[in-house]
């Protein structure tokens, strides 16, 4: 079974790829959709390639939930959030949302049995 470049990854990203890292696949531009699809306020920020990494998106919902998967290329990722009318921006000019900070902190108290 051959496999299909439905996001246009392959296309989107060029012939590069970082060296330690796998392609982005349609799972997790599929993954992205699907977290951005059963969340409200969801907004994408775009991290650049690395020399061990390739492209990556983090969807940060309302509550500050968030996931992070490969994309390929920021074109990718701005096809995703123009089809679902949401918001996209580049992780090195805005930073991340406090949100996803105090979502980190709230989980790690849990996890260590602190409490507030």
């Amino acid at each position: 079974m051959k496999w299909r470049d439905r996001y246009g990854i392959r296309r989107l990203r060029g012939p590069r790829i970082a060296r330690f890292d796998r392609e982005a696949t349609n799972d997790d531009i599929e993954a992205l959709i699907e977290f951005a699809k059963s969340r409200r306020g969801v907004e994408f920020f775009v991290e650049p390639e690395t020399f061990a990494t390739d492209t990556t998106a983090v969807a940060v919902a309302h509550d500050g939930e968030w996931t992070r998967r490969r994309v390929g290329s920021p074109a990718v990722i701005r096809k995703v959030a123009r089809d679902l009318a949401l918001p996209v921006y580049d992780v090195q000019l805005t930073g991340y949302p406090a949100r996803m900070r105090a979502y980190n902190e709230r989980r790690r108290q849990a996890e260590s049995g602190e409490h507030a």
